[in-house]
């Protein structure tokens, strides 16, 4: 089974991933980590080279490469499942679990956080909370589409855990 993880940046794809794929025994995979390692280069640099179509196409790539996985957690960049027909690849073959955050929390979160997001790095807190919340709006269709929802403020492993057995 393939457990894909979503949600906007800062909801804790990553650290609820790794937890997640302990407590089940499975892989860990971050399509972010599998993009970077693939094109020898980070995303950040990526994103300053090139335009973001670009990167769409070949996060897709890396989207589709994780077919490859079984018995894995899979944390996928903020946008992977808004572009192409993602959504629907995600939805085909795995679990979707959508982590369902606030922009105050993604806000929060970001001033602790020790990893910059290339989409925000320049922009000042009124900035980034604009665009943060324009984007969690637009994207909140596709995340909604997920098989399973959890609020990213409160996160329960045993929760989810159930849930996934129940699915």
């Amino acid at each position: 089974m393939r457990v894909y993880i979503l949600g906007y940046m800062y909801s804790g794809k990553s650290t609820l991933g790794r937890k997640l794929a302990k407590r089940l025994d499975y892989e860990f995979v971050d399509t972010d980590s599998l993009f970077e390692t693939r094109y020898q280069i980070t995303i950040k640099d990526f994103l300053h080279r090139y335009d973001e179509a670009a990167f769409r196409k070949l996060e897709r790539e890396v989207l589709l490469s994780t077919i490859q996985y079984h018995n894995c957690v899979i944390s996928t960049g903020g946008g992977t499942p808004c572009f192409s027909d993602n959504m629907a690849f995600i939805k085909q073959n795995g679990v979707s679990i959508y982590l369902e955050a606030t922009p105050n929390l993604i806000m929060s979160r970001r001033v602790k956080s020790k990893k910059a997001r290339p989409l925000l790095e320049n922009l000042s807190h009124d900035e980034a909370q604009d665009l943060v919340t324009k984007q969690m709006k637009e994207r909140s269709p596709y995340y909604e589409l997920a098989d399973l929802k959890f609020n990213a403020d409160d996160i329960s492993l045993n929760e989810i855990h159930e849930a996934l057995i129940q699915k």
